[in-house]
């Protein structure tokens, strides 16, 4: 009788597992959350529980690999000059059940050197469209990269617990209220 394991193949497997447990901890953390069982991402990705530990040996270094390449998307949007403050948000809406998770877990964990790296790369984020928006008049120049994150934690947060068909209507109607609390006075 033929065996139906697959083979092993090896250290050569290791960045296409690491790839494909990313993706998979992507799409269970989006529908389950951050406490999703990490045998169901090793299964969604078809490896095994050692292989995810090997390349991620807590459940922070997956969630932590995960934003990551979120922040990298975002930062790809605000680098280009017109990027504005909404098409940030529009972003960040997209990745939003992930980034809830993450910004979560950045708050409870804020101390895990892990995650400092990711909470700088989000200021600088939200800075570089902050400072855009302020010079074209846009925002106040009350608002600082906190309140954005705020407006922004609060705006995934919600989503998250927001039936899929109306999550769209629920964040246009938040950022009708952000923009309210951060127009130029």
């Amino acid at each position: 009788m033929p065996s139906t394991a697959k083979a092993n193949r090896g250290p050569s497997a290791g960045p296409a597992n690491r790839r494909a447990l990313i993706d998979a901890a992507r799409e269970i953390f989006a529908t389950e959350g951050v406490t999703a069982p990490l045998s169901a991402i090793a299964k969604r990705a078809g490896v095994g529980q050692g292989s995810l530990y090997r390349h991620f040996p807590e459940r922070v270094d997956l969630a932590v690999a995960v934003f990551d390449e979120n922040l990298g998307e975002l930062e790809v949007e605000v680098a280009r000059p017109e990027t504005t403050l909404d098409d940030l948000l529009e972003r960040v809406i997209e990745q939003a059940l992930v980034s809830t998770t993450i910004i979560d877990m950045m708050t409870l964990e804020r101390h895990d050197d892990r995650l400092l790296h990711l909470q700088t790369r989000m200021d600088a984020i939200i800075g570089s469209v902050l400072d855009r928006e302020k010079a074209a008049g846009r925002i106040g120049t009350h608002v600082v990269a906190g309140d954005v994150l705020l407006a922004i934690s609060m705006l995934a947060s919600m989503l998250v617990r927001t039936d899929a068909a109306e999550r769209r209507m629920v964040a246009t109607r938040a950022w009708a209220l952000f923009h309210s609390a951060f127009a130029p006075h």
